[in-house]
């Protein structure tokens, strides 16, 4: 039991990883300073979105316009960072 609950909070925690390489990413997008044109800025991405999309947009039917800003990844960082403590308690340390 012990194994698989390390093996959940390692996908968590990778997850968690690939949502703020996902922020980061979009922010370097938005301001120009790197190019999607790019095959590999749009391979990366394109993998980070198709990732990080489906869990991101129930949370942002949920929270209201707040004017273009996008707190969606933190919730979901937050949720995600409660259910890893949540099974520290429980699991390997």
């Amino acid at each position: 039991m012990l194994s698989l609950i390390w093996l959940i909070k390692s996908v968590i925690y990778l997850y968690i990883v690939l949502l703020l390489a996902a922020a980061v990413l979009s922010w370097l997008i938005a301001f120009n300073v790197v190019n999607i044109r790019n095959q590999a800025v749009a391979m990366i991405w394109d993998f980070l979105y198709k990732i990080t999309e489906p869990v991101l947009r129930p949370i942002r039917s949920v929270l209201p316009n707040l004017g273009g800003i996008d707190i969606s990844p933190v919730i979901l960082i937050l949720i995600l960072g409660f259910i890893y403590n949540l099974l520290g308690e429980y699991g390997p340390r």
